[in-house]
């Protein structure tokens, strides 16, 4: 089991879900969003993070592409996340980068055109008609059954310690996301409530055969 903790914006935090057994961090490059971080600001926190971290951009909405390889970049990020409304097509034109898409779900959601994104993953994240990621709400689980890839999934979306263990055991995801259930503010990680989140992912993972390994 992969966990991924989102909306870092200071090296204290980044390193603090590193040693508590994070495997990936998110910077929200999203200007809208309160836990925004400038790309060069998230590249002086990238440039100091151990080899084996991953480092994760996410962005929303940016229209041209070549913007989004400028800032990643800049930042000295692994993966990009498109956690907006971006197309297939959209996807097409950033081939060089290892994709993450969002796929922001309700209880209508049709996820058979997931199959047209060349991601090499997808992260299931609560619909919210005026905020994209980071809003603390949970969505029906169940629907992730539907999603019909072989794909790497990545559950998000109003997850915290009490209800991680929960999520997996019904989801049995790649990896979790975690963003605002482990916060004591916007951007501020809380040490307590982030090494719970771990512990019960972890501990939850550990029940499921092969969790955490990535189809062939």
């Amino acid at each position: 089991m992969k966990i991924k903790v989102c909306g870092i914006t200071t090296y204290d935090d980044a390193a603090m879900a590193l040693d508590l057994g994070a495997d990936a961090l998110g910077f929200n490059f999203y200007p809208n969003s309160p836990r925004f971080l400038p790309p060069p600001s998230a590249g002086e926190i990238v440039r100091r993070l151990p080899p084996f971290a991953v480092s994760v951009a996410v962005f929303v909405n940016l229209a041209d592409t070549l913007e989004v390889e400028r800032q990643a970049r800049i930042a000295g990020v692994q993966v990009l996340q498109l956690h907006g409304d971006e197309s297939p097509e959209y996807c097409l034109r950033l081939q060089a980068w290892k994709l993450i898409k969002a796929l922001r779900l309700c209880p209508d959601s049709i996820l058979e055109e997931a199959g047209q994104y060349p991601v090499a993953a997808f992260l299931l994240d609560a619909r919210d008609n005026t905020r994209y990621g980071g809003t603390g709400t949970t969505f029906d689980w169940r629907i992730a059954g539907r999603l019909r890839t072989t794909r790497p999934v990545i559950l998000a979306g109003g997850l915290c310690p009490e209800n991680v263990g929960e999520a997996i055991r019904i989801v049995r995801p790649y990896a979790v996301d975690v963003c605002s259930g482990v916060e004591s503010a916007p951007g501020r990680k809380d040490q307590r409530r982030l090494s719970a989140f771990i512990r019960e992912a972890k501990n939850a993972a550990g029940e499921i055969p092969n969790s955490g390994t990535a189809p062939a």
